[in-house]
């Protein structure tokens, strides 16, 4: 019999809801859930028991932007608590990010603009800012890894990721060699994980094959398979210095925030070519790439939380609108639940840090 609905029988369990009474048993047999998923909630040993999704240091990769100089450290203005750090103080902040478990850093090159030039050269230099960055920070703490960004826009004084011809337009096939080169010269540095950003197409392949040729067929590469030309990235173009030379934008050869099924094609691609892993990067506002990605693949999957992502957050934390701890863990357990492996984070040494605490 379905239960009263009449205005007497509202009227009573009004009253009986106003003072705390439980209701009937014969009520309860009529339609009254028997599963309240509130039980599961109710004690934090309980919650914890149930959590279905874990974040660890295990998850995190810190990038590190580095300068020349000694003892040298800068601000980036557009993102608060970040600098740019000498050789000297980037070996310090790996030896604290393998003190608190992070397991790896990436590396990315503020360079001198007069040692830009239209082909990217100085990327090529053994003896560039990266390459000694790596040397210095395997030497002191070589249970760390470290990955390195394969692109041409931190030397360009262009600042695209690749080779412009002579209508201004990126010309793929000589970017991929030029791109070959830099992370032969990063892979002979000791670098342990090369990650082409820039997507030109066939650079997986061509980078696989010099590094298997050249004696670094242990070398790791982590694609940036799916990188969006977004919006997002505002802050490390300034950080890197390539913002200001940017002539036009990306939209070209990185892919359309519009596209979807786009991004399995970009993957797949890249895992024939024999990527180790792969990257989706903007982070949040990609979840949905990185689920896909995951569940399509089942290989190690990796986001980029950004620069831009990194200042939004902060900026509404010191204006008082957001709950900057839990609003960081919150983000990167989102990351998680998606199916990222691991998500690159400016914030990774504060929550690996205050993981650590808890136990």
């Amino acid at each position: 019999m379905a239960p009263r609905t009449d205005e007497k029988a509202i009227s009573l369990r009004t009253e009986r809801v106003k003072r705390g009474t439980p209701a009937e048993p014969q009520e309860l047999s009529q339609g009254f859930p028997a599963t309240r998923l509130r039980r599961n909630r109710r004690a934090d040993w309980s919650r914890r028991l149930v959590r279905e999704t874990h974040l660890t240091a295990d998850d995190l990769i810190w990038p590190i932007f580095v300068i020349d100089g000694d003892r040298a450290r800068e601000e980036v203005n557009a993102m608060p608590g970040v600098a740019r750090l000498s050789i000297d103080l980037a070996v310090r902040g790996a030896e604290d990010a393998a003190e608190i478990g992070l397991p790896a850093i990436a590396l990315f090159p503020y360079t001198d603009p007069s040692l830009r030039d239209e082909a990217g050269s100085e990327a090529f230099n053994p003896g560039n800012l990266v390459c000694r960055a790596v040397r210095a920070i395997k030497q002191a703490v070589p249970q760390i890894g470290i990955i390195c960004d394969v692109a041409l826009d931190p030397y360009t004084i262009h600042g695209h990721d690749g080779l412009l011809d002579e209508d201004g337009r990126i010309n793929n096939d000589r970017s991929v060699e030029a791109l070959v080169t830099q992370a032969l010269v990063q892979a002979g540095a000791g670098c342990d994980v090369l990650a082409p950003s820039d997507m030109m197409d066939g650079r997986v392949g061509a980078i696989r094959a010099a590094l298997e040729a050249n004696g670094h067929a242990d070398t790791q590469i982590m694609s940036y398979a799916a990188k969006y030309a977004s919006a997002f990235y505002g802050p490390f173009r300034d950080a890197v210095g390539s913002g200001a030379q940017l002539h036009g934008d990306k939209k070209t050869y990185q892919m359309d925030p519009a596209n979807s099924a786009e991004a399995i094609r970009e993957v797949k691609f890249d895992v024939i070519e024999g990527a180790d892993m792969v990257m989706v990067k903007p982070g949040l506002p990609y979840l949905d790439i990185v689920w896909r990605i995951k569940e399509a693949f089942g290989l190690p999957t990796f986001a980029y939380q950004t620069s831009g992502e990194y200042a939004a957050l902060v900026a509404a934390a010191e204006n008082g609108w957001l709950d900057r701890e839990r609003v960081v863990l919150e983000t990167l357990l989102a990351f998680k639940r998606a199916g990222a492996d691991g998500v690159f984070s400016y914030f990774a040494p504060e929550v690996a840090r205050r993981l650590k605490d808890q136990f």
